[in-house]
C-alpha cells in the first residue's frame, strides 16, 4: 500500500508540474489573440487593410509636411503685407483729406452778391402817380413814378416864349448892323457901325443863353417821369403817392439781377492755388445743384487794423498769441456761368466755393485728375505748394 500511495503522490506531483508549464501558453494565446484586432485596426488605418490603397511612404509624408507648412507661412505673410497696406493706404487718405481740409482751394465763406441801383429823383416835386408794387420786375426805361409836372411845364413855356423875343430882338439889331456896315464912312462913323455891330453881338449871346433855357426846361418836364436804370427787382419799396421826391435822395432801390456775382473769401494760405480764369462751383446751403462759374478778379488789398492811427496820431497795434496765427481771408470774385434750375439768386445767401485748377478741369479725364490733386496735396503737406504764375496780378517795384 505504501508503494502504491507513493505512486499516487508522484503522479499529483507531475499533473501539477503540467499545468503549471501549459499555463503559460494559454496566457500567450489570449495574449496574442487580444493584441490581433489592435493590429489589424492600425493596419486598417494605414491603408494596409484596403488592397486598393497604397502604402505612403515615411519621404511623401514628409514632402506634404513641408507644403504644408509653406502655404501656412505664405498666408501668414499675405496677412501682414495686406494689413501694412490698408494702414498705409488709410494714413495717405487721411494726410491728403486733411491737406484738403486744411490747405485746399475751398471755402464755406461765400456770399452771393448784387448791385442795387439806388434811385433818386433829379428834380423836386410832389408824386402824383406810382407805377410799381413792391418785389415787382421791371425792365431799363420802365416808369417807376411821375412827379406833378405842372410847375416845368410852366417853366418850359415861359422860357420858349424869352426865346421868341430874343430871337425877334437879335434879328432886329442884325438888320440894323447890316445897314450901318453899308453906309459909307460920311454917312455913318466908325463907332457908330462897332456899335451897332457890338448890339448884335450881345442879341444873339442872349438867343443862345436862352435856348439853353428851353433845353433844361425841356428836360426838367422829361425828368418828371422817373424811370428805371436797369433790368431788375423793386425791393423794400415805402413810396406811396403824396410823398414830396426831394431831389438827390433816393427812395426806390432796384437789384440789378444781369450784375449777380458770388464771393468767396479765401484763407491766404490757399491763395497759391488759385487762378484766374479757374472753374469755381458754389453750392448754397439747402441746393445740392452747384451754380458754375470761374474766377474773374482777386482783390489785391484788405484793410489793416493795425495801421489806424489812435491817441495822437500814434498806431494802434493789437496784441496777438504767438503760438496762434489766423490766416488772413481775402475776397474773390467768382463770375456766374450758369445757374442751375430752381436755384435762386438772392443776395447775402451763404455758399461753400470750390476751385478747380485750371480752366480745362472738366476736359481732363478722372485719373488725370486724380493724379493732380494728389501731387498738389503731396507738396502742400510737405510745406512746397509752388504758385502758379500768372494767376493774380502782382505789381512789381521800380
Amino acid at each position: 500500500m505504501d508503494a502504491a500511495a507513493h505512486d499516487e503522490a508522484v503522479q499529483q506531483d507531475e499533473t501539477q508540474a503540467t499545468g503549471s508549464r501549459s499555463s503559460p501558453r494559454v496566457g500567450d494565446a489570449s495574449a496574442r489573440q487580444t493584441s490581433k484586432p489592435d493590429d489589424v485596426a492600425r493596419r486598417v488605418s494605414e491603408g494596409e487593410g484596403d488592397p486598393n490603397n497604397k502604402p505612403v511612404s515615411s519621404s511623401g509624408k514628409s514632402m506634404s509636411g513641408r507644403r504644408g507648412g509653406a502655404l501656412r507661412t505664405a498666408r501668414f505673410l499675405l496677412r501682414k503685407v495686406a494689413t501694412a497696406g490698408i494702414a498705409v493706404v488709410a494714413v495717405l487718405v487721411a494726410l491728403v483729406t486733411w491737406d484738403q481740409y486744411n490747405d485746399g482751394p475751398w471755402t464755406r465763406d461765400g456770399r452771393v452778391r448784387v448791385q442795387v441801383a439806388s434811385v433818386a429823383p433829379e428834380i423836386s416835386g410832389k408824386i402824383t402817380a406810382l407805377r410799381i408794387v413792391d418785389n415787382q420786375f421791371v425792365h431799363k426805361g420802365d416808369i417807376l413814378y411821375i412827379i406833378d409836372p405842372f410847375d416845368f411845364d410852366v417853366a418850359l413855356r415861359a422860357n420858349k416864349a424869352v426865346l421868341q423875343q430874343k430871337m425877334a430882338d437879335l434879328s432886329v439889331k442884325e438888320l440894323q448892323s447890316e445897314r450901318r456896315r453899308r453906309l459909307s464912312d460920311l454917312a455913318s462913323s466908325t463907332e457908330e457901325k462897332q456899335v451897332y455891330e457890338g448890339s448884335a453881338l450881345q442879341a444873339k449871346a442872349a438867343v443862345d443863353s436862352a435856348q439853353q433855357q428851353v433845353r433844361e426846361a425841356e428836360l426838367n418836364l422829361q425828368r418828371t417821369e422817373v424811370r428805371s436804370p436797369v433790368n431788375g427787382i423793386v425791393t423794400n419799396l415805402l413810396l406811396r403817392e403824396g410823398d414830396y421826391a426831394h431831389q438827390g435822395a433816393s427812395n426806390i432801390s432796384i437789384i440789378d439781377t444781369d450784375s449777380y456775382w458770388v464771393d468767396g473769401y479765401f484763407e491766404e494760405t490757399k491763395l497759391a492755388r488759385l487762378c484766374v480764369g479757374d472753374r469755381a462751383e458754389a453750392k448754397l446751403m439747402g441746393y445740392s445743384a452747384p451754380i458754375t462759374g470761374h474766377i474773374s478778379t482777386v482783390t489785391l488789398g484788405v484793410s489793416v487794423s493795425n495801421a489806424a492811427a489812435s491817441t495822437q496820431g500814434l498806431p494802434n497795434v493789437d496784441p496777438v498769441y504767438t503760438w496762434v496765427r489766423l490766416a488772413q481771408r481775402v475776397p474773390v470774385r467768382i463770375a456766374i456761368d450758369k445757374v442751375p434750375p430752381g436755384v435762386p439768386l438772392v443776395s447775402g445767401l451763404t455758399a461753400t466755393v470750390t476751385i478747380w485748377d485750371g480752366k480745362d478741369g472738366e476736359s481732363r479725364t478722372f485719373l488725370q485728375r486724380v493724379r493732380a490733386e494728389l501731387k498738389t496735396s503731396f507738396f502742400g503737406l510737405t510745406g512746397e505748394a509752388p504758385a502758379r504764375p500768372g494767376c493774380i496780378p502782382s505789381r512789381s517795384l521800380p
